[in-house]
């Protein structure tokens, strides 16, 4: 998602990307849906640290410290599976030929590492209220009393325009997010103005955005008992999402232009044509998840859930096959056109 937004990569590009710097042996292994570290880490930080020379003077300062602090929001076991967080190694980038794209997703990965040890961000939230007549105002924001973490971001942060949130993920700047201090009961002339605005409808998905709504796909479910089963899960896992999103693009089912992702005409006509709404929905996805978890408590049966899971797809396949007087699907690359509606249909047939 940070690729997309930044350099435009494609979720492919980027995995394809981080494979490349992995198998180079310059960051750990990448296919993971954590982002916390396992803690037998903390004691290999020093050796990753200097053996990272293109960010020495960032590094200086913690290498300076008697003792490197050590988070609970960086070093937890327990939210740790397979493999933890990815991280540089102890090898020296330098010393390893890598592409402009190599370097440029290396430099992500160091940065978020390095800033883990830094100090907090600390700024104090301010609230201004104001009376105008008989009309009351209020204003909110925030000033910056320590940069903390924010200095490794700073540079990119101005050139870019954006500002960074805590969890190092950039957005666009308003005034840079800050307020600047006030004494209470200070005044001063102020000239009101008023915006007359209108609500619109959602941006159409980026690569990236779409990756986040893969992530937290469980928002959409009604069931509060399959949101909940969804939560860490959502569709698709960290290393098969890109893929998921490649082969709408192989199929010709969405299109892009520029960083906007569109359905095609083929498409919308497949999803029309899918009459079965669980395949159409992230409640199967849910449903499964529910099962998954109830077996591993010991609630459940694994082999009464392939059961059930036999009968589903059996009984889906025999729908499809039964529904054979569906249209046909139009191949396309080309955006969907917006369908018109039946009363406009009518009134173009009686003109004909």
């Amino acid at each position: 998602m940070e690729c997309n937004k930044k350099f435009s990569y494609t979720a492919e590009d980027t995995l394809r990307i981080i494979q490349s710097l992995y198998e180079k042996k310059v960051t750990t292994y990448p296919r993971v849906d954590t982002t916390y570290l396992s803690e037998d880490i903390y004691a290999k930080v020093p050796g990753i640290l200097q053996a990272m020379e293109p960010y020495a003077p960032l590094i200086r300062p913690l290498l300076a410290m008697s003792k490197l602090p050590k988070s609970k929001k960086v070093f937890d076991n327990s939210k740790v599976t397979d493999h933890h967080a990815i991280i540089p190694t102890n090898v020296n980038p330098r010393n390893v030929p890598l592409s402009r794209e190599e370097k440029f997703v290396y430099d992500l990965v160091a940065k978020r590492f390095i800033a883990a040890f830094y100090p907090d961000c600390e700024f104090a939230t301010t609230t201004v209220m104001a009376k105008i007549a008989e009309f009351d105002f209020k204003a909110t924001g925030k000033v910056i009393l320590k940069e903390g973490w924010r200095e490794l971001f700073k540079k990119e942060s101005n050139k870019a325009g954006a500002s960074t949130t805590a969890d190092g993920a950039h957005q666009p700047d308003d005034d840079n997010g800050t307020m600047q201090p006030m004494r209470p009961g200070e005044s001063g002339p102020h000239e009101p103005s008023l915006l007359k605005k209108s609500t619109q409808p959602p941006k159409p998905y980026t690569e990236g955005t779409l990756l986040r709504a893969m992530e937290t796909a469980g928002k959409t479910v009604d069931d509060e008992d399959l949101r909940d089963a969804m939560k860490e899960n959502g569709i698709g896992r960290p290393s098969t999402r890109a893929a998921i999103i490649e082969t709408l693009f192989k199929r010709r089912y969405i299109h892009k232009e520029r960083k906007s992702l569109s359905a095609t005409q083929a498409g919308c006509q497949l999803i029309d044509t899918i009459q079965e709404p669980l395949l159409k929905s992230a409640k199967l996805t849910g449903l499964w998840e529910s099962k998954l978890r109830q077996i591993e408590r010991g609630e459940f049966s694994a082999t009464q859930f392939l059961a059930e899971l036999k009968t589903m797809v059996h009984e889906v396949v025999m729908n499809v096959l039964r529904d054979n007087g569906g249209p046909i699907i139009v191949e396309s690359a080309e955006p969907a056109k917006p369908q018109k509606s039946k009363s406009t249909r009518k009134k173009q047939k009686s003109n004909e």
